[in-house]
């Protein structure tokens, strides 16, 4: 990787290369950490830790439960993170939030089960769930400054696609490792093939929470060797780092978080009823009280990772569209789409399994093209002395909106609908109805300079408010 290289003036600077890898790989990490915690909620954690006694829906709810406490300590750490990343700078924020994911992570590989511990085994549990979600409640913003506030005139969605991409790769290599687990761990001969092993259940379960470890330490290597970005630095020298950023983006720019808050909504609604929601429901007996659709569990993984594939692709594809046509534009055509693919989920899926992997291929598409874009949306709703706080609050709030009770919400109405997901996809669409919605009533920010942030986008701060020297 190469060395920062200088400005004109002599200023250290990130190299492209530099930026996008740091982006990139952090996010990965992250979302590689809570993808496995996501799988592992509905494989294993409901037979793990809770009461042995729960039929099987109320011990997926509750672990569905423990997942969603996560998306509520989110907005936490957007508050904490952002305000170091606005105060301190956007490095050592990064480093930290992506410390704190990486040791959450690995204990809940070495935690008791509740056979061993009991309730304190669960009380771990959540404990060790909510240090993720405040962790990651920091990662995402920071990661999408330094990709968009290091990125070369009119290329800011292109480059804030990258930490964009984590997502659909760290849930291959969370997935991938997981099957090769199962893989290597089969079911007995006549078991039920969607279930796992027992040496699953004993010890495989445990080795991707403990390989996080190795992916954080090639996470930490990168992101010590950024510099700050020239934007949030010159920021610094004008002596307009807000005391207190959350006051100040409360105060100046409450709108803003609103709208920032309800673009995200259906992009959290899809994606965590594509990746958590599916799983269960993809292999879920067709016989069941609440019937699924009967696959294995290494089947359904393996179409939902050539799923994710084009995720990947069309989360970079929306990057240039959205330089090109405005961040605005594009989501607005690709929310209306998540509408009528709401509408379309029983006849897709009743087409057999090549009707499964369409409605896969066609989740995960716009996923993508929804999902890209936001990388750049939300950190140029706000200028640069509260862009941390600001975006990371509209993107963790609206993950309590949307994810935390998404896949709680799609089980009850899973099961409303005696086994067919046609009212999960009713909430999809009226969840995009509400973005859409939103998404009309902003305005379009492609053209809007970061560096111009301070004088054309707030107030300049009082004295009281404004500090040269950036302490917490």
């Amino acid at each position: 990787m190469s060395a920062p290289t200088s400005s004109p003036a002599g200023t250290p600077v990130n190299s492209r290369s530099r930026v996008l890898v740091a982006s990139l790989i952090g996010t990965t990490i992250e979302f590689y950490d809570f993808y496995i915690y996501a799988t592992a909620a509905v494989l294993v954690f409901p037979k793990l830790f809770f009461l042995p006694s729960s039929d099987p829906t109320t011990a997926l709810l509750s672990s569905f439960a423990v997942f969603g406490a996560a998306m509520v300590a989110r907005p936490i750490g957007a508050i904490v993170f952002g305000h170091l990343g606005d105060r301190l700078g956007r490095k050592g924020t990064l480093v930290t939030s992506l410390l704190t994911m990486g040791i959450a992570t690995f204990l809940i590989g070495v935690l008791p089960t509740y056979a061993q511990a009991g309730w304190v085994a669960t009380a771990l549990l959540v404990l060790m769930r909510l240090a993720q979600g405040f962790a990651l409640g920091g990662e995402w913003s920071g990661a999408a400054l330094v990709a968009t506030e290091n990125a070369p005139s009119g290329k800011r969605a292109l480059f804030g696609t990258f930490p964009q991409l984590g997502a659909p790769l760290g849930f291959i290599i969370g997935n991938g490792l997981f099957l090769i687990m199962g893989a290597l761990m089969p079911s007995a001969a006549g078991a039920d093939p969607s279930q796992p092993s027992d040496a699953f259940l004993s010890w495989g379960w445990r080795v991707p929470f403990l390989f996080s470890a190795v992916m954080v330490a090639i996470g930490l290597w990168v992101r010590m060797r950024l510099v700050e970005s020239p934007v949030f630095a010159k920021t610094r020298e004008a002596g307009l780092v807000r005391k207190l950023p959350l006051a100040a983006v409360v105060r100046s720019h409450g709108k803003q978080l609103i709208l920032g808050t309800f673009f995200m909504l259906a992009t959290y609604v899809l994606f965590y009823l594509m990746t958590t929601f599916s799983l269960s429901y993809g292999r879920t007996a067709t016989d069941a009280a609440v019937p699924g659709l009967g696959y294995s569990y290494t089947t359904f993984v393996l179409m939902m990772i050539f799923g994710v594939l084009f995720f990947a692709v069309f989360t970079l594809v929306s990057g240039p569209l959205a330089d090109r046509y405005g961040r605005r534009t594009i989501l607005a055509w690709v929310t209306a789409a998540i509408v009528v693919f709401g509408l379309v989920w029983v006849p897709l899926i009743g087409l057999g399994t090549l009707g499964v992997v369409l409605w896969l291929v066609l989740g995960f598409t716009l996923m993508g093209m929804t999902f890209g874009p936001m990388g750049a949306l939300l950190p140029e709703l706000f200028p640069t002395s509260m862009r941390y706080t600001g975006s990371g609050i509209s993107y963790n709030v609206s993950s309590i909106l949307g994810a935390a009770v998404a896949p709680f919400i799609a089980v009850a109405l899973w099961e409303a609908g005696d086994g067919s997901p046609w009212l999960v996809g009713v909430y999809l669409s009226s969840m995009a109805v509400l973005t859409l919605i939103a998404l009309l009533v902003g305005k379009e920010t492609k053209d809007v300079r970061l560096e111009e942030g301070e004088s054309a986008a707030a107030p300049a701060p009082a004295r009281d408010e404004a500090a040269t020297t950036a302490a917490p």
